[in-house]
């Protein structure tokens, strides 16, 4: 079983002021860093902006290896007690994170160690770079099976003021969605708890559109979800650049849990409240399903993955409608409702420039071929 360790800090200039928190996750073995993560949150007391630091920790540890053991290691005597059961949670406002960071692992795969503030240099860094708008960079983002992944720093999405042409070389990042399945025009929710449909004769026309457009492209990788919709519009892709499929999870669809299978109008009479609190908020699942917070996240770490490996060039990702729109709204940094008016149709290109300091333009969305 893997082990990890995250280490995590939250600060407040002004307790509560403007505040951030910074997580990064570690090899406990080699202590190499695998992950960073670190994010200004407005105004908030020392307390929030630290458990928020753990359960970004947790999470960036569980899109590495869900299955690991975890050991987190913090300079916060409070959030240590109280996260390992010694200590109770009388803040209101902290015991939502509480229960959000312990819904990520399973409780005994978490220990919690208080450290010396000395020994949490590395987390309280991404602390401050984040209050003062600085990018965060990965130092390596390398998952199981990855080990032959590049270990240059790439960029991580920041704020920033402003974007400049002088910039290094960005990498080109071609977001393709799937062909259409037999799923997908009968309008039914599609998402990866299962490996099909495969697509039909309209997807796989489609496909063959997009490897057209796309082989001119110099595109040196194609990287593909698991799912055999995906695989199928990739290989056609592929074989027009003349290179291999990766395949990566990071990039599958949402899992919809309970509502796979199911028109809108058929989840709507069946689940009324279920998705209505879905649609109101990035933060709930389907029955059975995940969150559209926790496809974000997979996603973000599968895009820096991607970049590690290619820096500088054009890759072609073949994926789903959530993941490009979980993209399109990290890039203009907008609200979790605004991928609702975001609709990639089947088998059409999107395309990013990713730069090496985190800033991304988007230079073409849904482009039917």
């Amino acid at each position: 079983m893997r082990r990890l360790v995250v280490e995590a800090d939250g600060g407040s200039r002004g307790n509560p002021g403007p505040a951030a928190y910074g997580a990064l996750v570690r090899d406990a073995d080699t202590g190499e860093v695998l992950a960073e993560v670190a994010e200004a949150i407005g105004v908030a007391t020392n307390n929030v902006a630290e458990y928020r630091g753990v359960l970004a920790g947790l999470r960036a540890a569980h899109d590495i290896a869900p299955d690991a053991l975890v050991e987190a290691r913090l300079d916060s005597k409070l959030v240590v007690e109280q996260m390992s059961g010694r200590w109770k949670i009388k803040n209101p406002d902290l015991r939502p994170l509480a229960l959000e960071a312990q819904r990520v692992y399973p409780p005994a795969s978490v220990t919690y160690t208080w450290v010396p503030r000395e020994r949490n240099k590395h987390a309280d860094e991404l602390v401050n770079q984040a209050l003062d708008g600085k990018p965060v960079g990965v130092a390596s983002i390398v998952a199981a099976g990855d080990e032959d992944a590049a270990s240059e720093p790439a960029g991580v999405a920041a704020q920033v003021a402003s974007w400049s042409p002088e910039l290094a070389t960005p990498t080109t990042l071609i977001l393709v969605r799937h062909g259409q399945t037999p799923m997908t025009a009968a309008r039914r929710f599609s998402g990866s708890s299962v490996e099909g449909p495969p697509l039909d004769e309209t997807g796989r026309a489609q496909a063959q559109r997009a490897a057209q457009m796309l082989a001119p492209s110099g595109a040196v990788a194609v990287v593909a979800s698991p799912m055999l919709r995906t695989r199928q519009t990739a290989e056609a892709v592929a074989e027009g650049l003349g290179v291999e499929v990766r395949v990566d999870d990071g990039w599958r669809e949402v899992d919809f849990g309970e509502w796979e299978g199911l028109t809108l109008q058929e989840i709507t009479e069946r689940y009324p409240e279920q998705v209505a609190e879905w649609y109101g908020s990035s933060s709930v699942r389907p029955p059975g399903g995940e969150t559209l917070d926790e496809v974000a996240r997979r996603v973000a770490l599968a895009r820096d993955k991607t970049v590690a490996r290619h820096p500088g060039q054009a890759v072609v990702v073949v994926t789903h409608s959530m993941p490009v729109r979980s993209m399109m709204r990290m890039v203009l940094d907008a609200p979790p409702e605004a991928m609702y008016r975001l609709q990639p149709a089947t088998g059409s290109v999107t395309e990013l420039q990713i730069y090496p300091d985190g800033n991304t333009v988007i230079s073409g969305f849904g482009q039917r071929p």
